[in-house]
């Protein structure tokens, strides 16, 4: 038998505008009080009217757009009805039919292998509240009620866990270039529910929904041991059940919840408190489009075809928008690859933010031109993160070096003389020798000399040129 595993995705985003959904409630819930960013709309009260947050839907376009989407020519809300307890209204106002993106789709890059996954739709909703559960009791925080949500939905397109958790990691990456969320899982920004089944010779298996994972990894964790249970079951004989199933992340293992419901047991009906759409006459389609920014992907080719830099790091650099910000600016003056390697190795373990790219610049260009060595450079690097420029640093630290070939001789007569086995074996043919006796001069200079100098003037007084 032939076994192929087949995942859908439904993303959730809270999108950061100033106010909600339907009411004009402050939306940044973050730090607030319970239930004091509330109102008659969001509280559903009777004879209340939404009105839609017309920067929402413009975001929702510009998402869809990126992801290269049609936008819908008639759009509208739809209620959805299904019980909420932290949704005063009794239903919630989405979109079912009749959303305003679709048929889009998204191209992953899985260690070079190029992939596009289908996005089925991307449509907007409201958000529910919150439920607090403590002490044997549950409290209701109605500040997130009427969060613009928006989701995306991908097409049944991706065949691991693997893919998934990359899917994930671009969509966020494109969510936090266009600026629409901050896409923190572990806020719930950013929240996924999965469906997952496994064909056998090529005959569409049953799905089921996972959810309650709120990191990249939960994901790829929830996935995979979906993927192993179903396989077993199969194997055993077993009839894998339309259900959704919760992930423990302490076990590790998902739980079965309930019974997967079926788009008629929402009951929906088009919002009779809401006009329907025409995106394309409310908004000017073709302007959106010239606004989106260079995107995650047209990065990372721009990186790797016009700064030659490889596919590991120009993923790197290129999925966080302030991080390529930061190595851009560096590297308009700096050789792209040295920038990149000092970013990615150097600086995001230690958040960039803390120097500025002119003051790398300043470092690195030392560096470059020979001034200072590399190992030097990482120590002037330690002391810039109190805000100290790399020439305060080099004079008070007294850091001279020595390049000068006159220097450098005498201190390679005094390692070639302490270690004549390690030159023995150099002459023999023994070419990671050199490294050795390169390293015990930069020793003896405190790192002080230029590599490439004491290169070159060993292998002149050993004989290899």
């Amino acid at each position: 038998m032939s076994y192929k595993t087949v995942i859908g995705l439904e993303i959730h985003v809270q999108l950061k505008t100033k106010s909600k959904m339907f009411c004009r409630c402050d939306n940044n819930a973050e730090n607030a009080a319970p239930n004091t960013l509330v109102c008659p709309i969001c509280m559903g009260m009777p004879g209340t009217l939404p009105v839609a947050n017309k920067t929402a839907i413009e975001w929702t376009l510009k998402t869809g757009l990126a992801l290269n989407c049609q936008v819908a020519e008639f759009s509208r809300f739809d209620r959805k009805h299904y019980f909420y307890p932290d949704l005063p209204k009794g239903f919630q106002i989405s979109q079912y039919d009749k959303p305003f993106c679709t048929e889009g789709y998204l191209e992953i890059d899985d260690q070079g292998e190029l992939k596009k996954i289908g996005i089925r739709r991307v449509h907007l909703e409201e958000d529910a509240g919150k439920l607090i559960h403590k002490d044997n009791s549950t409290l209701v925080d109605l500040n997130r009620a009427g969060t613009p949500l928006m989701e995306v939905v991908s097409e049944p397109d991706i065949n691991s866990p693997a893919e998934a958790k990359i899917f994930m990691q671009e969509l966020r990456s494109i969510l936090r270039y266009l600026d629409v969320s901050d896409a923190d899982m572990e806020k719930g920004h950013l929240r996924c529910d999965a469906n997952i089944s496994i064909s056998i010779d090529n005959k569409e298996g049953v799905p089921v929904e996972i959810k309650n994972m709120n990191s990249f990894r939960m994901v790829e964790r929830a996935l995979a041991y979906e993927e192993k249970r179903q396989k077993e079951e199969l194997e055993a004989g077993e009839k894998i059940e339309k259900e959704t199933r919760g992930w423990d992340d302490a076990k590790g293992v998902t739980i079965s919840q309930r019974g997967k419901e079926y788009a008629q047991d929402y009951r929906y009906f088009p919002e009779p408190d809401l006009p329907p759409y025409r995106p394309g006459k409310a908004f000017n389609i073709e302007s959106l489009k010239k606004e989106l920014p260079e995107l995650p992907a047209q990065k990372r080719r721009r990186y790797i075809d016009s700064m030659n830099l490889p596919l590991q790091d120009a993923a790197v650099l290129a999925i966080d928008k302030d991080e390529a910000f930061y190595f851009e600016k560096v590297a308009e003056k700096v050789n792209p690859k040295l920038a990149a390697n000092w970013v990615i190795n150097e600086l995001r373990l230690d958040g960039i933010l803390n120097i500025s790219p002119e003051d790398l610049t300043a470092l690195l260009l030392k560096i470059e031109s020979g001034e200072v060595s590399g190992k030097i450079g990482k120590v002037i690097l330690a002391e810039m993160h109190g805000g100290k420029k790399p020439d305060e640093i080099i004079a008070a630290k007294g850091i001279k070096h020595i390049g000068s070939e006159d220097k450098l001789k005498g201190f390679i007569e005094e390692v070639i003389k302490e270690n004549e086995k390690t030159v023995t074996d150099f002459k023999a043919g023994k070419k990671e020798a050199l490294g050795f006796l390169v390293g015990q001069v930069m020793k003896k200079t405190q790192g002080q000399a230029n590599p490439q100098i004491v290169n070159k003037l060993l292998k002149d007084k050993l004989g290899e040129n």
